[in-house]
């Protein structure tokens, strides 16, 4: 009995064993923890078998499988302060480094899926939606290995820290609101529209000279033909000749002399004409040698600016990946800048340009009511300038009229005013309203001679201030002529004139 219950008891123990054996397959992490030691939490394996302790260790499956997210960025603030919407689909899944499946089994073990893929989410947002504020929008659209390469290192680096790796990312498409990047769009048409009316013109324009230059190669191979041709004629003609011309008598020598001058005229039109073609062919060799070395000139800029452009790629490349290391030490603080301090900068930025345009219309109107209140007053003041400036020069022409005389000046003044003077001491009586006057008188006249109706006229007409008195007023003295002499006056002026005229006449 005791050998069989032995027997039993290594039989379940060797169970035991065979259970505890676990087995790590491909698409998994296995994730042994407990007890592991080596001061760590939990021990990972990949592709191998591990023995689980009884009671102090124990064991869990970290599933390989990827994990399609679907990621729609929306309004993201771009680095130039445009917002664009960039949908997208990213691949992910546990990483199987060393380092990292630590981190998976410390951080992942024991969520679902979907839990995975949420925080997964989280996490590719905030570092898209930073990726996109550091790049300008036509990096994005043009550049997009760039734009994929930086949304690769920054995702990456920050899926590492949970254990994930990046498989895949897919951008679908990048849209704005301000339509820039269709308008982008249309622009690089254009341009590719242009290069190819460009391209399709210069083949035009080769095939052209391609043409020209094969038609002037076959007219000068028939010139040669011709020229060898004549040679031959004109050699054979000439052997022809000296044999007729030895086998003549010496009176045709004259006529072998003519023709050896026509036949020199001959060779030397043919020489020329082969210079001609020689000079065509120099010309030829020297615009092909042109075009070559424009040619060599193309292609030697081509290659520099493709190794300037690589060495720029490469100089941006390192520049994006300080940034990137930059931006992950940053991330909390960017992503509360765009989604809290940006929109606030925003509405401080719409009420500052709002009080500007206010202010500035004030301005404005109050500039132009000022400007309208100075042109009138401009306006005003030139009209006086003109109106004293024509008074001054009538007021010059009356002083020379006058023969520089400044009083005789005034006299014509007076003149000119007089009719206006005499009008208004009648209109002082004028509207003197008399609805009825009754004189009562004896029918005889008074100590003068006058009735008392004339007397009452002559004293209201009297009642009016005379001139004198109105210049005396004023501080002038009446001319003589505008007086008037006294009665008494008038007598011993005229009985002096008359004894001017008798004295006269005594004398005669």
């Amino acid at each position: 009995m005791a050998a069989i219950a032995a027997v039993l008891f290594i039989f379940l123990f060797f169970i035991i064993l065979v259970k505890r054996y676990k087995r790590c397959p491909s698409d998994r992490i296995l994730v042994v923890y407990g007890k592991v030691g080596g001061g760590e939490s939990a021990k990972c394996i990949h592709g191998g078998a591990a023995f689980i302790l009884p009671v102090i260790q124990d064991y869990e499956f970290l599933d390989l499988t990827p994990i399609s997210i679907e990621v729609n960025l929306i309004n993201a603030l771009s680095k130039q302060n445009i917002r664009v919407n960039v949908p997208s689909r990213f691949t992910i899944g546990v990483s199987t480094e060393p380092g990292i499946m630590q981190n998976a089994a410390e951080r992942l073990l024991g969520l679902g899926q979907n839990q995975i893929q949420e925080l997964a989410q989280e996490i590719i947002f905030g570092q898209l939606r930073l990726v996109v504020a550091s790049m300008d929008i036509e990096e994005i659209n043009s550049d997009r290995d760039k734009f994929l390469t930086n949304i690769s290192k920054s995702v990456e680096s920050e899926l590492k820290k949970v254990g994930l790796k990046l498989i895949n990312v897919n951008i679908t498409d990048i849209v704005d609101e301000s339509g820039y990047i269709e308008a982008l769009g249309k622009e690089a048409a254009a341009h590719a529209i242009n290069a190819a009316r460009k391209s399709v013109a210069e083949k035009t324009r080769d095939g052209s000279i391609g043409e020209a230059n094969a038609v002037q190669d076959e007219r000068t191979q028939v010139a040669e033909l011709h020229a060898k041709a004549k040679i031959g004629e004109a050699n054979a003609m000439q052997n022809e000749r000296t044999q007729i011309a030895a086998a003549n008598s010496q009176a045709k020598i004259g006529e072998a002399e003519a023709l050896k001058s026509e036949r020199i005229k001959t060779s030397e039109a043919n020489a020329s004409a082969i210079n001609g073609e020689n000079t065509a062919k120099i010309s030829i060799a020297e615009s092909d040698a042109l075009r070559r070395e424009k040619e060599a000139e193309a292609e030697k800029r081509a290659i520099t600016s493709e190794k300037v452009q690589a060495a720029k790629a490469l100089e941006e490349a390192y520049a994006a990946e300080k940034l990137a290391e930059t931006a992950r030490a940053e991330r909390e603080r960017s992503s509360q800048m765009a989604d809290v301090i940006v929109p606030a900068e925003i509405d401080k930025k719409k009420v500052e340009i709002d009080a500007e345009a206010e202010a500035e219309n004030i301005r404005r109107i109050a500039k132009g009511q000022a400007d309208a209140i100075f042109l009138k007053a401009e306006a005003e003041a030139k009209g006086q300038y003109e109106v004293l400036t024509k008074q001054a020069a009538g007021l010059d022409q009356i002083v020379k009229a006058a023969g520089n005389d400044t009083k005789d000046a005034v006299l014509l003044l007076i003149a000119d005013k007089l009719p206006e003077l005499v009008k208004t001491q009648a209109e002082a009586i004028k509207n003197i309203k008399i609805d009825k006057v009754t004189v009562w008188e004896n029918g005889g006249n008074g100590e003068d001679g006058k009735s008392s109706t004339a007397n009452f006229l002559s004293g209201m007409y009297k009642s009016v201030p005379p001139l004198q008195d109105m210049f005396n007023m004023a501080g002038m003295q009446l001319p003589e002529y505008l007086k008037g002499k006294d009665v008494v006056e008038a007598k011993e002026v005229e009985a002096s004139e008359v004894k001017e005229i008798d004295d006269s006449q005594d004398k005669e």
